[in-house]
């Protein structure tokens, strides 16, 4: 590898949503994430929809009637 044209890998923090906070390593100080395994569906195993701008209700909407035909 050459030698001065890479990133810093330190310590990061990184912040959920939900408000956990945890360390891993990264290039950046700071890593903002929308789900992680706290409030992840998988590892919780309770079923959340994560609606992001009524994605969900524009969806059901949608193609909901035509589901149930």
């Amino acid at each position: 590898m050459k030698q001065g044209i890479h990133p810093e890998y330190t310590t990061a923090t990184v912040v959920c949503a939900c408000g956990n906070r945890f360390e891993t390593m990264s290039t950046q100080d700071e890593v903002h994430v929308e789900i992680c395994s706290v409030c992840h569906p998988f590892y919780t195993g309770k079923q959340r929809l994560v609606d992001t701008a009524g994605r969900v209700d524009r969806f059901n909407r949608k193609y909901g009637e035509a589901a149930k035909k």
